[in-house]
Parts: C-alpha cells; structure tokens; sequence
C-alpha cells in the first residue's frame, strides 16, 4: 500500500525552519516508514527521533516527549491540525492514500440500492476522493451531501471523536458512505446520526453496512451502565495527553458522583490499558473522560464498567438512554 509521505516537503521545510532536534511521530501503521523518514531529517541537518509511543490521532501529539528530549520541532504524521497554541512548532503532514476508491465504491451500491440521498463521509487519507466517489455515485442515481460543519479542515472528513460533517447533513440523508479503512469511523458515525452507515473500503476493495456491529455496540454500552448501577466506588480517568486532558470535566463527573453517596477518585495516566486499571482493586467502574472510542472498542477488555460522560449521566439519571442516543457519545457533557 503506498502513502504520500511528503519526503520532499519534510526535508524543505526542515532546510527551511532549520531545527536541531526534530521529534517524528506517526500513527502505527506507517511507523514502518520512520527510519526512512528519519534519515531524511538528518540528511537536511537536524537530528532525529521517532517517538516510539502509540498514536491515536492529532489529539495525542507528543508535546511533553518534545519538551524531554528539546525538540524544537514537531512532525506529525496522518493527521490534521486538532490543538491550538501548541507550545512546540508543529509540521503536520496528512498522508494521502494512493489506492482506487471505484471498485470499493461500486461494491458499495448494493448495499445503497434502497436509498437515494447518500451522504459522504471519510478521513484525511481520502478527502482528495471524495470529488471522485461523488460523480460514481452521482452516476448510478444518487444525490450527494458531503457536509461541512466548519470544524474540521475539510468538508466530509470525520474523526474518531467528531462527527459533525455528518450530523450537518443527516436530516437531508438517508444513509451514509464511508470510504476509508477499518469500521471504528462508520460505527462513530452511525451512533452519532442513527443512520444506516455502508463501508467503501478501498484497501481490501469490499463493501460492507455495519448495522450489525451497531447493534452489539448498543446492547454493550447499555449492560455496560446496568452493570455500574452497584458500583460504590468510581474510577474517573484524567489522560494526561495534550489534546485528551479534561479535569475540569473529570472534577465535575467526580463532585456529582460524589453527590449521590458514591465515592470517586481522579486517576491521572497517559495511556489507558487493563494492565494500568487492574492495579485499582478496590474501584468497581471507571469514567472515561478522554477518547470516546475506549469506551466503544476497547470496554469489554477492561474486566469492569468504563462509562464515557454522558453513560455516566445516564448513570446518575441526569440523561435519559434516549437522550444519549440522540446526543451520542461523542460531546463530552457537563
């Protein structure tokens, strides 16, 4: 699989803002690349580390790890810019995918066959086909919304975290398409519209919708808040990443636990695994304040009830479980 790794601009922008010390960081699937890319840094005069720590996306830039090691740059790879006033320079570099959306994308109108208003959805890696995948579309007889709720660089691109190009055209949609890899964005954006959501993967060249997985989802999430209801003592995780921080938030969540006789602690961490949770014996659910999708993809290796903001008002009987389907699990609520 081939990505656009902007080698060329990397080493002109490195000749060019002439750093010492340039931190690279790139999600998994491209750390491959990082030796490459290391030497390319070198090679134009600065001297080059790849942060080695996981990256879940522009929320999880590795600001601390550049201030430790006195990088006076930031490269980050797959993403689009997410935090403002970020105390080291950053290079972002998106990534494009160089793969054929059309056979994807036509597997995908069999699916679509009883609908008519399409709405269009992908990450950065795609963004430069949607222009493509529209007229495919557009020519077996659909109509296309690709929304642009103004909160993210492009029209049509979602997060893991936010889907509000999606939520700008769902009254005006039947379904939607999403043309990317792997399910976590469909599945995002299926629960935060209640629409039925198709994937166009162009790396596997399949089709697939992912109501089904929509479903268990739904049925977790909620014996996920039943099974917290005899909690007595709560967990509200601070994640000490620079765009995941949310104390005031967590300090809200722990004062109205705290109200209603439950006793909750804050717990500060970086990264959130069963191995770091297990060590809190006593602590019978946890919060999650951070990233959605721990709650969504990853709850049921925890042993225990981790609830997001909002299942935790449903909790609290703060917000109704339709309300939170509504709402999603994407607003972090106060």
């Amino acid at each position: 699989m081939s990505f656009d790794l902007e080698e060329n601009r990397l080493k002109d922008e490195i000749a060019k803002r002439k750093p010492k010390t340039v931190l690279l960081q790139l999600p998994e699937g491209l750390k491959p690349a990082a030796p490459r890319l290391a030497s390319i840094v070198q090679e134009a005069g600065a001297l080059p580390i790849v942060s080695s720590d996981p990256c879940y996306g522009a929320c999880d830039l590795a600001v601390s790890a550049a201030k430790i090691l006195g990088a006076d740059l930031i490269v980050h790879y797959g993403h689009t810019p997410m935090i403002p006033n970020v105390d080291v320079p950053t290079l972002y570099i998106e990534v494009r995918a160089h793969v054929s959306v059309k056979e994807a994308v036509t597997n995908a109108l069999q699916y679509l066959e009883s609908w008519k208003k399409i709405g269009l959805i992908t990450t950065v890696q795609h963004i430069h086909q949607l222009d493509e995948t529209k007229r495919l579309l557009e020519n077996a007889g659909k109509t296309v919304f690709v929304g642009d709720a103004g909160k993210q660089k492009y029209a049509g691109q979602v997060l893991g975290c936010d889907f509000s190009n999606a939520k700008a055209v769902s009254d005006d949609v039947e379904v939607f398409l999403f043309v990317g890899g792997g399910r976590f964005h469909a599945i995002g954006a299926a629960l935060a519209t209640e629409k039925p959501t198709v994937i166009a993967d162009p790396y596997e060249q399949i089709a697939y919708p992912v109501h089904e997985q929509v479903r268990r989802i739904l049925m977790q999430r909620w014996g996920n808040i039943s099974a917290a209801k005899v909690a007595k003592n709560f967990g509200v995780l601070v994640i000490l990443k620079s765009g995941q921080m949310r104390l005031q938030r967590a300090i809200i969540i722990k004062e109205k636990l705290e109200k209603q006789g439950l006793k909750a602690t804050l717990l500060a961490l970086r990264e959130v695994t069963p191995s770091a949770l297990m060590q809190f014996s006593g602590v019978d659910a946890f919060v999650n304040t951070a990233c959605p999708r721990l709650s969504l993809d990853d709850s049921p290796n925890f042993g225990k009830p981790l609830l997001s903001i909002n299942e935790t008002l449903v909790l609290l009987g703060e917000m109704k479980w339709e309300e939170l389907l509504k709402n999603g699990w994407f607003e972090n609520a106060t």
